[in-house]
């Protein structure tokens, strides 16, 4: 997109909402200074200037909810005094045209049909709605990992209790060998009850990215469909359904497309979609079209608004240069801590099986205590994750994160690695 087109789309007007902003630096415009050329050394620079950062501590913790930048966030508030004047005259006119507009926008992106996406809240509801409508017999089985996110396998558990569905728990390695060590993994599990198989497209505690591809190919032999938890994907990696040929797929675009919470994707093939049942009926459903499977009610609609801007602001950036910085970013600080006495990586060191996403821990040192200490004597914000399998905190950095920042984190981690 040109620079130019950008800046006009994003406008460059202050907002007035001294109610609902505390500081004066969350209620400033978007910076009018002209983006450098992507190839400047400035450029980032000039990226982190469109976000509002709290000065209180260093921001690890992108991967719960991305903070919007403030292109998007002013485009979004507009939004919401837009609807806010026109209330139900917006809602019975262009709520579904713009909508649907959006989600076709969405479908282009990552390459599948119309047919195939909506637009949902997150990807626990995304793909627990598959789990829920899809058409259980007692005695099938489905399979996941005990590294998925919790919310996905507590469906599993009730629809288990409630269908009498067997599941089929596998461990997936932090450091496997190679992909076909992760496809024997899966492969082991499947029997001829086996119905659905779920995988991480990028496991949210280790950041490690899966074959997903070799892995659909394989339970396709068996007649097994895939379902993928890409919550942190989307607008993190480029993500091209088509080529992963999985049967859905589920994302939240308030992590790394940056939209503002509760918008994400849902995505189903479109030879299934009539197999899965919705959890709330469709007035008016369209045979073989997944909006039979969105119906929400009434709901936040200047959200969806948002997500076009979100989309417009990563166009100024570009997709494989932002995945290229946030894996820069990753190798930075997990290059300068590999090998430190006592410092436990649980993320792969290859290359291709990460991005931004990372996890480290201290032997001897309870993840929780590692979090704690790193905000108290620090100033760095983490997420501790403590599992079977991972033990550490999981560092999210983000466009705007700085070098210098990420030299704290590092000097943090060996000063505590030396105590331990």
């Amino acid at each position: 997109m040109e620079k130019r087109t950008f800046l006009k789309r994003m406008g460059q007007f202050t907002l007035a909402a001294p109610c609902l902003l505390s500081t004066p630096q969350i209620m400033a415009a978007p910076s009018p200074r002209p983006y450098p050329g992507k190839d400047d050394p400035g450029f980032w620079e000039r990226i982190r200037e469109d976000y509002a950062l709290k000065p209180d501590y260093i921001n690890l913790e992108n991967g719960y909810y991305n903070i919007i930048p403030q292109p998007t966030l002013s485009r979004f508030m507009e939004h919401v005094s837009h609807i806010n004047y026109e209330g139900s005259y917006y809602m019975r006119t262009v709520q579904w045209e713009n909508k649907n507009r959006i989600a076709g926008r969405l479908a282009r992106f990552l390459n599948c049909r119309e047919s195939e996406l909506a637009i949902t809240r997150n990807t626990t509801e995304s793909l627990d709605l598959v789990i829920s409508g899809f058409p259980w017999k007692q005695g099938d089985e489905a399979i996941f990992a005990e590294q998925d996110y919790g919310a996905m396998q507590d469906q599993f558990q009730m629809i288990s209790r409630r269908y009498g569905v067997v599941n089929k728990v596998v461990s997936v390695p932090n450091h496997p060998a190679s992909d076909q060590e992760l496809v024997d993994l899966y492969e082991q599990q499947i029997t001829p009850r086996t119905r659905l198989l779920m995988i991480c497209h990028m496991i949210n505690i280790t950041g490690q990215i899966l074959p997903v591809r070799k892995i659909c190919d394989m339970a396709h032999r068996y007649g097994v469909e895939v379902m993928v938890d890409g919550a942190h994907c989307i607008g993190h990696i480029p993500v091209d359904l088509a080529e992963l040929d999985c049967d859905y797929y589920g994302s939240s675009l308030h992590k790394w497309l940056s939209t503002p919470l509760g918008a994400g994707i849902l995505f189903v093939k479109e030879d299934k979609v009539e197999k899965i049942w919705p959890l709330l009926a469709e007035h008016k459903p369209q045979p073989g079209h997944i909006r039979k499977l969105n119906h929400t009610g009434t709901h936040p609609v200047h959200t969806d608004l948002a997500i076009e801007n979100a989309m417009d602001y990563l166009e100024v950036m570009g997709l494989e240069r932002k995945a290229e910085r946030l894996q820069n970013l990753q190798r930075y600080w997990t290059d300068a801590l590999r090998g430190v006495d006592k410092i436990q990586l649980n993320t792969p060191e290859a290359k291709e099986r990460s991005c931004g996403i990372a996890n480290v821990g201290i032997r001897g040192m309870e993840p929780a205590v590692l979090s704690k200490t790193l905000l108290d004597e620090f100033g760095i914000f983490t997420v501790a994750i403590n599992s079977p399998s991972v033990k550490g905190c999981r560092i999210t950095p983000n466009v705007y994160t700085r070098m210098e920042e990420l030299d704290v984190f590092i000097e943090a981690m060996k000063t505590l690695a030396r105590r331990a």
